[in-house]
């Protein structure tokens, strides 16, 4: 504290004292409020954007499911169609070799 705020005080006394130290504190208060403001938006946009990454990481594993079904449809398909053509292969030759 400087020499004249020792000065200022002194001639306010006691209840300058008291004054200043209550704006002091409502400074400090204020301050301290906006930093929670402050802390409080981030942490709601932060929130927000977890909340789209959630929807977005739900949405993307229902898609890996969905297709991961699809190809194991595919894959049995194929399957049963190499079956069929192998089946016919035989049956080709033995129609050849019985003539």
């Amino acid at each position: 504290m400087g020499a004249e705020v020792l000065a200022a005080l002194a001639q306010f006394g006691a209840a300058g004292l008291i004054a200043w130290m209550w704006l002091s504190e409502r400074r400090s208060a204020e301050a301290r409020q906006r930093q929670v403001d402050e802390a409080h938006e981030i942490i709601r946009s932060e929130r927000q954007a977890l909340h789209t990454l959630v929807r977005v990481v739900e949405d993307n594993a229902r898609a890996m499911a969905t297709l991961d079904a699809r190809q194991g449809e595919l894959a049995r398909a194929i399957e049963r169609l190499s079956r069929t053509m192998d089946t016919l292969r035989r049956q080709s030759r033995r129609e050849r070799s019985a003539a």
